[in-house]
């Protein structure tokens, strides 16, 4: 099975739950048992050529401009990330069937669930790091759905948002650490950059790359000072705690450290820092967890120890290491998510978590105790179970590290983290389990339904089996997998068996059992001193620091981001200045290389008209009406310079754009003051005006220092014209830019402005339910208003330039793509044609004569627009390129033929519905539903003389 299709199957399967919970509870957890192990076995086909060392791969240029490639690989360390993503995903999905109540949305729990497999597997499949970082936020996305599943719960609520604030705010980090990485090689790909060991760590960009690279790793795998957050996602399901935390989410982080200890590892920087925070994430974790009265809270503290145990092992840089790590990955994978099935357990038959509250669960629960025992003794590290084998590793390399001329310190302290290790396990045994049957359970304990406990046994079945002949079992895989994480070399000698002979670490495993014994019989004396001892409270802390940037945050807001356009004006302004002004004091200018043509006359005219204009504005901007004029007067003298430099299309759509925008601006002016108060002093005022001189005077010099040299780079316009005609079979050039080389563009553009109008028609919906719609009804016109309504003479004129207004906008859409014109301006004519309707006749008589919705005529124009991009790929061109030919229909003489035509039908389509819906949305505050007139023209002698008469005979009756 295709890389491609394993990466996209938990995605493509996460549909069906949510669709198929209408037919049932066992459908959704089939149609999720089916994705994922459809999956599953796609992933199993690659076993001879991972098992041979053979990197599978699958390649698509997705957008080689950035370096975004779409490639996946799929090598010993990625194989087995998948396995456990997957083959506990599948677990996971039937334990979860019988564990959420009938009030739990299951569709939905399904669909999470997938989503957040899919976006573990892409990760661990990744062949591109930019493709990495997608995934890798996209696990934070969904694991937020996830820990957030019980929205009724505020614990629940809080957890997930902070699992997204840490792991997020490391994800950012995490993004800087990779662009770095790949701008030191000159590939995003991981293949080329897992090859470029020595010119990585020989770049003085090593050491921030690693830092944040590792911020991101450290945050997504909860090691200190980040580790809090993984607690506080314990309010989510039990099903979702054993599988973010036994083998997806938190081992992303480790993951990420493994593909990247070939180019990263093997520096002191690494040692120092990956180490040192494993060693201390490993002690912090395992002493917090021996004090812990929640069931979950204390696996999740255990979980923290044991990726601390992890990444202190991978800091370490040696292979032996390596081959300590990934197999005690793979052990905890097992007997964690048994040991967290094995709570949701205990929860769901004794309705309580709360160790205090347990105990003698042996009779009444014989099942889950032989499941929990067995999985809690593996964590301990008691033999022969398969954590006994990875733990003794763990302390073999400790005793071989030295860590500041220390040769102790290391040892004793992952001595005394495994001896708290060993001291939890054992109380997760004896306090639940052991001891004298209590008669104050909240619920009378049994052993559930097959259902429940059938993942768990599996996975306890793995932990006794890989005890009692690792090197059979997982000994070729864990082999694969160490020599992908240390680039292909040659692994040294190790033997994974229980016996070793006496050694130091034998030793030390002695010691930490019995010290974990020791433990458990003190641990309520250790309990009250743990409890009256001061502590940092992690959660305090983040609460205090997310108040603290909730507070910074508001104060900028209301300082800065107050309402006051004029102080986000001044802001901008004086800081283009201020940056424009050192880059001319520090910076070199080139020389003239152009001599300025002689100006004449017209243009000299026209300029000066626009200054006037401009500085009209200014001087009359709080009588709306005139500054209004002055705007239109503006925007014609820039169409007339448009058309006067050679640029048509753009002095059309100028035009036609000033000739819209007056009209709906003149609409909304209907409904505002004639003057805008003063609202800033004098003193203000001069100060605003002398920096917008500067800047005035600052751009048009610098305009006009370029327009005077050669540019530095050479234009794109020289290709726009080769190529215009050859490559998008349109002679006007701005058109084919904007259908076809800058297509997307233009496709964005007309999404936004159908937004915009929808916008403004939700906002008109909004105030016509309030009392500001009668307010407007019932104000007092500013001038005198004109007696008659409807001008005959408007409406006259205005039914006769319909036709020929839609006979010109339908000639300017056909000649577009080879003379000035286009769906863009086409659709504004037309959209003029229609305003005029509606100012003439009135909007009562135009609304009862429309014949389709504008909203549908946006949507439609963007369907289009979409549908002929989409066309393209079916020819295996780029989205949205054009292709155009010839035809000849007789009698038609041959003509061309070309699919920009059907995206600038989309384009004309959407800008006219947006326009209307716009006109449309506005004119409503001023409409009286029930108060039309029966006729369009008030003026109409015939009428009058009629209703004359028919009065006069009411009355002779």
């Amino acid at each position: 099975m295709s890389l491609f299709l394993i990466a996209a199957l938990p995605f493509l399967g996460a549909v069906f739950p949510a669709l198929l919970i209408r037919a049932g509870r066992n459908a959704a957890a089939s149609a999720a048992g089916l994705t994922t192990f459809l999956a599953l076995m796609g992933l199993l086909i690659h076993i001879p050529d991972v098992m041979n060392g053979t990197v599978v791969t699958a390649r698509f240029d997705w957008i080689p401009g950035l370096g975004l490639n779409a490639n996946f690989m799929l090598d010993g360390l990625g194989f087995l990330f998948a396995l456990l993503i997957l083959g506990i995903g599948l677990l996971i999905i039937l334990y979860a069937r019988f564990y959420l109540s009938r009030e739990d949305p299951m569709g939905q729990f399904y669909t999470y669930l997938l989503l957040f497999q899919g976006a573990m597997v892409g990760i661990v499949l990744s062949d591109n790091i930019l493709l990495l970082l997608v995934f890798w936020e996209l696990t934070s996305l969904s694991s937020f759905l996830l820990i957030g599943y019980w929205k009724h719960l505020p614990e629940g609520r809080q957890g997930a948002r902070m699992a997204l604030a840490v792991t997020g705010s490391g994800g950012l980090a995490m993004i800087a650490g990779m662009l770095i990485l790949g701008n030191i090689v000159g590939s995003y790909d991981l293949s080329v950059i897992l090859q470029n060991r020595e010119l990585i760590q020989s770049s003085p960009y090593y050491l921030p790359a690693l830092i944040l690279i590792l911020l991101g790793c450290f945050t997504k795998s909860a090691q200190f000072p980040f580790h809090f957050w993984l607690p506080h996602a314990m309010a989510a399901p039990t099903p979702v705690s054993a599988y973010l935390h036994s083998a997806t989410m938190v081992k992303a982080g480790l993951f990420l450290m493994a593909r990247m200890w070939p180019v990263l590892a093997g520096t002191e920087a690494w040692f120092y820092i990956v180490s040192t925070t494993g060693l201390i994430t490993m002690l912090i974790g395992a002493v917090i967890a021996l004090f812990k009265d929640d069931l979950k809270a204390l696996l999740a503290f255990s979980t923290v120890s044991h990726l601390g145990l992890v990444t202190m092992l991978l800091g370490f840089g040696t292979k032996i290491a390596v081959v300590a790590a990934i197999f005690h990955i793979i052990n905890h994978a097992t007997f964690k998510a048994a040991l967290f099935m094995t709570a949701g357990i205990v929860d769901h038959e004794t309705g309580t978590r709360n160790i205090k509250r347990l105990g003698g669960l042996r009779h009444l629960m014989p099942i889950t105790f032989t499941i929990g025992t067995i999985a809690a003794l593996s964590m301990a590290g008691i033999p022969p179970l398969n954590g006994f084998l990875s733990k003794e590793m763990m302390l073999e390399e400790t005793v071989h590290t030295v860590w500041r001329h220390s040769h102790y310190l290391v040892p004793a302290l992952a001595l005394v983290a495994a001896i708290f290790s060993a001291a939890y396990s054992f109380r997760f045994v004896s306090h639940v389990f052991l001891g004298p049957e209590r008669e104050d359970y909240p619920v009378h304990p049994h052993d559930p339904p097959v259902g429940l406990w059938l993942a768990p046994a599996f996975l306890v079945v793995l932990v006794v089996l890989i005890g009692l002949n690792s090197a059979a079992i997982v000994g070729p895989l864990v082999a694969v997998v160490s020599s992908a994480v240390i680039g292909g070399e040659k692994l040294p000698y190790y033997s994974l068996k229980l016996w070793h002979g006496f050694t130091p670490a034998l030793y030390m495993s002695i010691v930490a059992t019995f010290g974990g014994l020791f433990l458990l019989a003190l641990h309520r004396r250790g309990e009250h001193v743990w409890n009256i001892l001061p502590r940092p409270e992690a959660k305090t802390i983040f609460d205090a620091v997310i108040g603290g940037f909730t507070a910074a945050s508001r104060w900028i807001t209301d300082e800065l981001h107050n309402g006051v356009i004029s102080r986000y004006a001044i802001i901008l302004i004086a800081f283009t200045v201020g940056l424009g002004y050192y880059a001319y004091s520090t910076g070199t200018i080139g020389v003239e290389t152009r001599v300025p043509l002689p100006a004449p006359i017209i243009p000299i005219i026209g300029w000066l008209c626009l200054i006037v204009a401009t500085m009209g504005i200014m001087w009359f901007h709080r009588n709306r009406l005139l500054s209004l004029v002055l705007i239109g007067v503006v925007g014609l003298i820039v169409s007339m310079a448009f058309n006067y430099l050679s640029a048509p299309d753009l002095a059309l759509t100028q035009i036609s754009v000033e000739v819209v925008t007056m009209i709906l601006l003149l609409l909304s002016l209907n409904f505002l003051p004639t003057e805008t108060p003063w609202d800033s002093s004098a003193a203000r005022r001069w100060r605003d005006a002398a920096i917008s001189v500067v800047a005035g005077i600052g751009a048009g010099g610098l305009i006009y220092a370029l327009m005077l040299r050669d540019f530095a780079f050479p234009t794109i316009s020289e290709f726009h014209l080769a190529n215009s005609y050859k490559g998008g079979g349109g002679t006007n050039v701005v058109n084919v830019i904007l259908v076809d080389f800058r297509g997307f563009d233009t496709f964005g553009e007309i999404i936004v402005l159908g937004i915009a109008a929808l916008i403004i028609f939700a906002l008109t919906e909004a105030v016509l339910g309030t009392s500001v719609r009668a307010y407007l009804l019932n104000r007092k016109p500013h001038w005198p208003q004109s007696g008659d309504s409807h001008p005959l003479m408007m409406v006259v004129a205005t039914r006769v330039m319909m036709p020929i207004a839609l006979m010109v906008g339908a000639y300017i859409f056909f000649r577009g793509h080879n003379q000035p014109g286009g769906g863009f301006i086409a659709g504004l004519v037309v959209a003029i044609a229609f305003l005029m309707q509606y100012m003439a006749s009135g909007y009562t008589w135009a609304i009862e004569r429309q014949r389709f919705y504008y909203h549908g005529t946006i949507g439609w124009g963007v369907l289009i627009a979409a549908a002929t991009g989409l066309g393209a790929w079916f020819n295996e061109r780029p989205f949205l390129t054009s292709d155009f030919g010839y035809l000849h229909w007789p009698p038609l003489e041959e003509f061309e033929w070309a699919t920009a035509m059907l995206f600038d039908t989309g384009v004309f389509l959407a800008v006219l519905g947006a326009v209307m819906l716009a006109l449309d949305s506005l004119s409503r505050f001023a409409w009286r539903p029930g108060m039309a007139q029966e006729f369009p023209m008030d003026i109409n002698p015939l009428r009058d003389d009629l209703a004359e008469e028919q009065e006069k005979a009411k009355e002779q009756g």
